[in-house]
């Protein structure tokens, strides 16, 4: 049986998807089976990887037909461990709204996940910046929550309220679990940021994640490339980070 993780803040631009990729490299780099799924309408996740013009179907076919199973991609990294891809394109937006009218819309990508469980040890799913049905989707499909998000005074709300939503899925899910928070895109250069962060850790104690991802170019310009950090020139550093994520997280879980 896999582990199912949602990424997920209603809050957008902290991260969610960066941090999806790359844990997920990082966890095939230590030679974990993982499986990606984009549940964001935008498709970043999809392009984060250069699959975004190889899209005969997406996950929104298969959320709308429970008898159609996910397309999996495969990742191509040379001779690097890799990890599959359930890609996601713009019509899922348009999906969501069918799917409310649909009996069990709630439990759709759960069933899903149930069917390939045992060909990965982690799925991933990267979710879209609001609580609308793909991220209830995503939250009743998972075991635990990673929570992503800045250390800048804004954030803090949203983090909030993402809480409040977990408390309303656990009548539906009442095995998910926060697995963590993560500090992500971190400048410490920034009084603000050092502040929000030492806040952070006094109120969310264990629940904070002791890797803090910073902020760092070669992060970005890999996602651009469409490739994960392992395979691009430079990002070194931000590769060791997000290995020492994984560790973390294979021993929270």
């Amino acid at each position: 049986m896999s582990i199912t993780i949602a990424v997920s803040n209603q809050k957008g631009g902290v991260g969610k998807t960066t941090t999806t990729a790359n844990l997920g490299a990082s966890l095939a780099h230590l030679h974990k089976r993982v499986l990606l799924i984009d549940l964001d309408p935008q498709g970043n996740l999809t392009a984060a990887f250069g699959l975004d013009r190889q899209l005969d179907t997406t996950i929104a076919q298969s959320l709308l037909d429970p008898n159609l199973p996910m397309p999996i991609l495969a990742v191509k990294n040379g001779d690097k461990p890799s990890v599959s891809l359930v890609p996601a394109a713009i019509p899922l937006a348009s999906t969501e709204a069918s799917l409310m009218t649909k009996l069990g819309r709630e439990m759709r990508l759960r069933d899903q996940i149930a069917r390939i469980s045992d060909q990965f040890d982690f799925v991933l799913i990267d979710t879209p910046p609001s609580l609308g049905l793909l991220t209830i989707n995503a939250l009743v499909a998972a075991t635990a929550v990673i929570i992503p998000t800045e250390a800048r005074f804004f954030s803090l709300q949203g983090l909030q309220m993402l809480q409040e939503s977990i408390s309303e899925i656990l009548y539906i899910n009442p095995s998910l679990k926060v697995l963590g928070i993560l500090l992500s895109k971190l400048d410490r250069r920034l009084r603000e940021e050092r502040a929000v962060a030492a806040f952070l850790r006094e109120r969310w104690g264990d629940l904070m994640f002791a890797t803090e991802v910073g902020t760092n170019s070669k992060i970005l310009e890999a996602g651009s490339a469409g490739t994960s950090v392992f395979t691009y020139a430079g990002a070194e550093k931000a590769a060791e980070c997000y290995l020492e994520l994984a560790r973390e997280v294979i021993n929270r879980v």
